[in-house]
């Protein structure tokens, strides 16, 4: 063992006198002709530098992907504040091909642990990803858990999967189910923060989120996962986004203190219509739930409809009779 050792310190000897050798030679042999102005780094140890890039060069090379995200953004709203189902369906589009497949870029656990370590990328060099995260808390603050409605890539897929699905396939789960049910998330979260601030492993992301499907780095118990889900997803309408998704509780919570909340009529004391439509059991009775509400517009087009809306077809009602008392008395 000694003389092995000993062997492998006079190799390291001998390697590293060679390497001294051959720098001592080369400098040597690039040494300038007398008279010549002497080098003002003969050994070579000052390494040149890479400018760093101005604000103004930074931002142009960002510039093009700073706009797609700005386009993007422009759809999701418009098609938000005019409450119109063909909009909304492009968004769930773009939102799958855009942020989904071609970014591979979506909010995720992994930022809430970032707000943990306050770790963020740098701003000069991330442009795109600030003014996603930005769009992100600010809709998050104002209207709750939009981004899970029509910004998340993959609520996004499950919702036009569910479009295509047969309505008979549906499995409705009894309220008091339902209701234990989406207290699963929060359990997630709790579960997943606290290992990762045990352990400070980022990587268990990829067992809680199937969103690494975008990018297709899935191990192969992954991707089984992943297919038992959306398989599940056939019957349970957004399984996942609604009982499972850590990053989901952790905008529910948030949006507990969002600022503008979905309106209801007095009617809705008593009518059902809106409650039956709902498909993310977010409405119970006269009540919206914020946490579950993922401001999918159903409700509120139902609102806006004065042939189905019991509050328009009462006040046409009340008017109808007022005109006949009126031509009576006339």
């Amino acid at each position: 063992m000694r003389r092995f050792a000993a062997t492998l310190v006079l190799c390291v000897a001998a390697t590293l006198f060679g390497q001294q050798l051959s720098s001592v030679t080369h400098a040597q042999s690039s040494t300038p002709p007398a008279g010549a102005p002497a080098a003002a780094d003969p050994w070579g140890f000052e390494e040149e530098e890479d400018a760093e890039p101005t604000w103004a060069e930074a931002f142009q090379s960002q510039a093009i992907e700073v706009g797609v995200f700005v386009a993007y953004a422009t759809l999701v709203m418009v098609g938000f504040f005019l409450k119109s189902e063909r909009l909304k369906v492009a968004t769930l589009v773009a939102s799958v091909l855009y942020l989904g497949f071609y970014k591979g870029t979506l909010m995720s656990i992994v930022d809430v642990f970032r707000l943990i370590n306050w770790n963020m990328p740098v701003v000069k060099y991330n442009l795109a990803w600030y003014v996603f995260a930005v769009f992100f808390v600010v809709i998050m603050m104002l209207w709750g858990r939009l981004y899970c409605g029509r910004v998340c890539a993959f609520g996004s897929l499950t919702q036009l999967i569910d479009k295509v699905v047969p309505a008979a396939w549906r499995i409705t789960l009894p309220r008091p189910i339902e209701q234990r049910a989406n207290n699963i998330k929060y359990g997630v979260l709790v579960l997943v923060v606290g290992y990762y601030v045990m352990t400070r492993d980022p990587l268990i992301y990829r067992f809680v989120e199937p969103f690494w499907m975008f990018t297709r780095q899935g191990l192969p118990v992954m991707w089984v996962g992943l297919a038992v889900l959306l398989t599940a997803t056939l019957f349970v309408r957004n399984l996942y986004c609604r009982f499972l998704c850590p990053l989901g509780a952790f905008i529910a919570l948030a949006s507990t203190v969002s600022a503008f909340r979905i309106p209801r009529w007095s009617e809705c004391n008593t009518c059902k219509i809106c409650e039956k439509t709902c498909e993310w059991g977010a409405i119970r009775g006269p009540k919206i739930i914020v946490t579950e509400c993922v401001r999918c517009d159903d409700c509120e087009r139902l609102y806006d409809n004065k042939k189905k809306c019991p509050h328009w077809l009462i006040i046409q009602r009340k008017e109808d009779v007022l005109a006949r008392h009126r031509a009576v008395s006339a």
